[in-house]
């Protein structure tokens, strides 16, 4: 799938659960850090649907030739390179559900214990995010980088001024992985869902999806779209 199609992907099953985390602390008693204090609150609610849509572009990190992979410019490009090399290539170890695990526990954890690491978490899944659907200028990499570092800015701040907490952090990026990881599983490739098991015990789920075709550009991307407002609204509409 194409980045913005992962990126409203994410935010759409962000928002459809959202409601339902604010039941955690009667189902992690043990685990206090995971207790949501309250229902989350309108800018919550739209940060997480962003840092959600980002998140789902993580697992694409492991290609350095994706436009993603630009988002700050070197920056994210030698993350990418890293990635890359220790996931053993593209549409390896990122796009399994262990990733997905592992780096919505380790959200968790860093948020947890490091304002900063939380920090860089929340400011990268904001420029994947504002990158995958477009935010840039056509053909100037060194320009689109600084737009979106600028809007990213601006965005952080935001939230920062809303007063935002990120309890849910681990949560958001945990599920936007998983949800880029579904999402590959119907194209013509399909993912190692299971690595890092050997190929025969792997679930492509391959239905036919080719990527950047007419189907997604022109009806899926224009429905996701409008799924994303439609659930953005109902939320935030008063009961």
């Amino acid at each position: 799938m194409m980045g913005h199609s992962h990126a409203l992907t994410g935010a759409i099953v962000w928002l459809g659960i959202a409601p339902g985390l604010s039941a955690l602390p009667s189902v992690f008693d043990f685990q206090p850090s995971l207790a949501f204090a309250t229902a989350m609150s309108p800018a919550e609610l739209i940060a997480g649907a962003i840092i959600c849509a980002g998140a789902a572009m993580l697992p694409d990190l492991d290609h350095p030739s994706a436009t993603i992979a630009q988002t700050f410019g070197p920056v994210t490009w030698l993350l990418s390179k890293g990635v890359n090399f220790i996931s053993g290539g593209h549409r390896k170890a990122t796009h399994s559900l262990l990733f997905a695990i592992l780096m919505g526990v380790g959200a968790h954890l860093l948020a947890e214990r490091f304002t900063v690491g939380q920090d860089i978490l929340v400011v990268l899944s904001i420029g994947l995010a504002l990158r995958a659907v477009g935010i840039g200028v056509p053909g100037n990499k060194i320009a689109s980088a600084v737009v979106n570092i600028v809007l990213t800015g601006g965005i952080f701040a935001a939230f920062w001024g809303l007063g935002v907490t990120y309890a849910w952090l681990g949560f958001a990026i945990g599920i936007g992985c998983f949800v880029h990881v579904l999402g590959d599983c119907l194209t013509e490739r399909g993912c190692p869902v299971l690595w890092p098991l050997k190929h025969k015990w792997l679930l492509p789920w391959d239905w036919g999806l080719k990527t950047g075709r007419k189907f997604e550009t022109k009806i899926l991307a224009p429905t996701l779209s409008v799924a994303v407002f439609a659930l953005l609204f109902l939320r935030l509409m008063p009961m």
